[in-house]
């Protein structure tokens, strides 16, 4: 899960890409990179860390021009978190080319296969995204014939990247001296939305992950880009589409509501917001069920992305919604940060609790979702040092008891605490008095009405293990649980402290590192 903005604007885009990058740093900590196009020249700078620690002053001088992609990483399963896999990724033909990707290809082991033997092209990471780049460049060398390039050529490009591509993607890139590209995979698992900005030399455009960057950054939303769909805006400002696959049809990721997206986000026509309220409504009559009313005193939010839905769930069930923790907004999220040793530390460094609300009173926590479950046994915890009698727990989210592998890291059906488990074993397991779960048909209900019923199908594949793109098996998951649990995968999620950032000037036919 990755964030992604693209820029094509009649003025310097390095601030607007930085402000567009920060509003979407939830969308991924491990890396930060910004492109700009000035003409036939690239300005690359990128590195490992949060949007404000990656780009200094200086490095934000050096990024000219007018047009430019800026990327926030989130490394998916096994991936590396190192500088090589920070994006954006180059290739200098044809043309020359940036891409920066949010999603998972599921077919990239097979793809990078194709490149070195049949496109003979080198691919020098590990990343899905490069080779996503490799292949995108593959096709539009297959169609050019001389120094030109048009909307046309760009589209049937991208008709064959669809076809040769699985899995989840949503995706910006640059072409040196034409224009920006933005594609989005056929089931639109991955968002992505389109904004204008009109001024008096013309339309200025943006395409990006949430609509909450264009909000930002004060252009309007035009759409959302369509699965399968594909954009091409000249550096001119001139704006072409094309539907470039012929069976798409819109399922978007439902975990983006649950949990990633920003609350003043709208994705596909749906309000998250709006879902997350209905996502509480729909949780309320479940907790009736199972709950006395009168053996719950306060219902308190586990921040942040729960909060929408504690206050609903409150409403319905005429209980006092209360704040019960003190958030650290200078920690990183835990569910981003690898390895379990770092996420158990870094729970009572996020969360503080306020005691005053949960002494002597039977508290119904209400929660995003569970996935492993070790942060939610250390907040239970922390709730009963503090002198609740009683700890019930909400998940907004159905139970997830399948791996995630469209861009979620969520691998391994072993780190996941409901594979296998009831309801009451997991209660036991995190020390809670009760555990109640969302039903998927009324998470799915939240979503569909949020999106006044436009929207019929979700991608739900880490609740029902149902995946979408119809190309994972058992094989599959077993050789990315083992190569999440590999040696050399947890040694690059460590990091390599020397080779923090990389600046680049690049130009028609060289590229320089500094």
């Amino acid at each position: 899960m990755c964030g992604i903005v693209g820029l094509v604007a009649k003025t310097p885009v390095n601030q607007m890409l930085y402000d567009g990058l920060l509003v979407l740093q939830h969308r991924g900590q491990d890396a930060a990179g910004i492109v700009t196009a000035e003409g036939p020249m690239f300005h690359m700078h990128k590195g490992q860390g949060l949007v404000r620690d990656v780009f200094r002053t200086r490095n934000m001088r050096s990024l000219l021009g007018n047009v430019g992609i800026g990327h926030v990483r989130y490394p998916t399963a096994g991936s590396a978190s190192s500088l090589a896999e920070s994006q954006p990724f180059y290739v200098n033909s044809p043309f020359g080319l940036v891409l920066a990707h949010n999603g998972n290809l599921t077919n990239d082991k097979q793809l990078k296969d194709e490149m070195y033997r049949t496109d003979l092209r080198h691919i020098n990471t590990n990343s899905d995204s490069e080779a996503l780049l490799n292949v995108l460049a593959h096709e539009l060398s297959k169609r050019t014939n001389g120094p030109r390039l048009t909307a046309e050529i760009v589209f049937d490009a991208i008709t064959a990247v669809h076809q040769r591509v699985r899995g989840a993607y949503a995706v910006v890139a640059l072409v040196a001296g034409f224009g920006l590209i933005a594609f989005r995979d056929p089931h639109g698992i991955r968002p992505l939305s389109l904004g204008v900005h009109d001024t008096p030399e013309g339309p200025e455009y943006i395409v990006a992950s949430e609509s909450v960057a264009l909000d930002t950054l004060g252009f309007k939303l035009m759409r959302d880009v369509a699965p399968g769909e594909a954009l091409y805006i000249s550096f001119e400002g001139e704006l072409s589409s094309r539907q470039c696959h012929s069976n798409a049809k819109l399922a978007p990721c439902i975990f983006e509501h649950v949990y990633f997206a920003r609350s003043d986000s709208v994705i596909d026509g749906i309000s998250v917001h709006e879902a997350r309220l209905n996502m509480g409504t729909q949780l309320a009559d479940k907790v009736k069920a199972m709950v006395p009313a009168l053996d719950i005193d306060v219902v308190i939010p586990i921040p942040d992305t729960s909060r929408d839905s504690a206050l609903e769930m409150a409403n319905e069930l005429k209980i006092p919604y209360r704040e019960g923790f003190i958030k650290n907004r200078y920690i990183g999220r835990t569910f981003i940060m690898p390895g379990q040793a770092s996420r158990k530390k870094s729970v009572r460094q996020k969360l503080n609790p306020i005691a005053v609300e949960f002494r002597g009173k039977n508290v119904l926590l209400v929660d995003d979702s569970i996935v492993r479950g070790t942060t939610s046994k250390e907040i239970v915890q922390m709730v009963r040092d503090c002198g609740a009698k009683k700890v019930y727990l909400a998940s907004a989210a159905p139970p997830v008891k399948f791996p995630h592998v469209y861009g979620i890291d969520m691998p391994t059906r072993a780190e996941l605490i409901a594979t296998g488990r009831t309801a009451e074993q997991i209660a036991e397991e995190i020390g809670a008095d009760a555990v109640i779960y969302q039903e998927l048909d009324a998470l799915i209900t939240a979503c569909r009405d949020a999106s006044q019923g436009l929207i019929t199908e979700f991608e739900t594949s880490c609740f029902d293990g149902n995946y979408i793109t119809g190309d994972i098996t058992d094989e599959y998951l077993d050789a990315l649980e083992a190569k999440r649990l590999s040696p050399l995968s947890a040694k690059f999620k460590e990091g390599d402290p020397d080779t923090r950032v990389l600046d680049m000037n690049i130009g028609v036919a060289e590229q320089n590192l500094i």
